[in-house]
């Protein structure tokens, strides 16, 4: 039977490699937590269908830790899915959100870099679009701490789908303007990473196609609640996102966008079998 992870006393984090891992970076996302929790997108059902056949077992009943829970949009997901979830998030902002959505959830403050988790108490520990934000030296292996043998670590990320010409050059006009804008790299490289720093696992990636349509403003608010938008601030970010909406109206005069994503997956078994 699966049990909540006892804690344990968390390693002190390093310092990020990358600017854009930086703590202030990360914590961004607390001055737009509302509006991510109501614009962001979710993942369709065949994501954790993929997650279960890669891993080799159901969701239903494990226990899953998910890392860097922002506002719970995966962490809902996979409760509903039947997993027992502990969710794990650093910004104040961000968790209370998660809390006054998912009232009866679990909710540690803390990193992927040093998870105060007991060792082999877990059955998933999954990354919704947050792996990035982790130094992969400490987070891996964090994760495989964490694991029962046999368990799985799974990382995905929607990405706008570079095969849909408007979403193609919306990604342009962004990071021609956006210092920075992707510079973390994209979940193609995650199998890699988890190989370089774990020898001796078989990363598993797939690429899921799926779609929403939502109004035009619910894709500016998304778009706002991005990491780059955060960092700008309302005023700085409000003439970027003023000349988007004038290039959707003319993609879009009915006023609803239709968001199209790869969604990029990715999920390695911890050694062992499963029990």
């Amino acid at each position: 039977m699966s049990t909540t992870p006892a804690p344990a006393e968390p390693a002190e984090p390093s310092e990020p490699e990358h600017p854009n891992r930086s703590p202030e970076f990360a914590l961004s996302f607390d001055s737009v937590a509302a509006q991510y929790a109501t614009a962001r997108p979710g993942y369709p059902p065949q994501l954790f269908a993929k997650v279960e056949e890669l891993a080799g077992r159901p969701l239903a009943g494990a226990t899953a830790v998910d890392v860097g829970a922002g506002t719970g949009i995966a962490t809902r997901l996979l409760r509903d899915r039947g997993a027992h979830v502990i969710a794990v998030e650093p910004g104040p902002g961000m968790g209370a959100q998660l809390r006054a959505a998912l009232p009866g959830t679990p909710l540690v403050r803390a990193v992927g870099d040093a998870l105060p988790l007991a060792a082999a108490s877990a059955d998933f520990v999954t990354y919704a679009q947050a792996f990035h934000w982790t130094d992969p030296a400490r987070s891996v292996p964090e994760a495989l701490r964490v694991l029962r043998p046999g368990g799985a670590l799974a990382l995905w990320w929607n990405f706008p789908d570079p095969d849909v010409p408007w979403a193609a050059a919306q990604e342009a006009r962004l990071k021609s303007r956006l210092p920075g804008y992707h510079a973390h790299g994209g979940p193609a490289v995650a199998a890699h990473t988890v190989e370089a720093v774990a020898p001796g696992l078989s990363p598993a990636h797939r690429c899921l196609h799926w779609t929403r349509r939502i109004p035009l403003d619910v894709h500016l608010a998304h778009l706002g609640s991005r990491s780059y938008f955060a960092q700008l601030g309302p005023e700085r970010a409000a003439p970027v996102l003023a000349a988007e909406r004038d290039h959707l109206r003319a993609v879009f005069p009915d006023g609803v966008v239709e968001e199209a994503y790869a969604l990029d997956v990715t999920v390695v078994r911890s050694p062992g079998r499963t029990r």
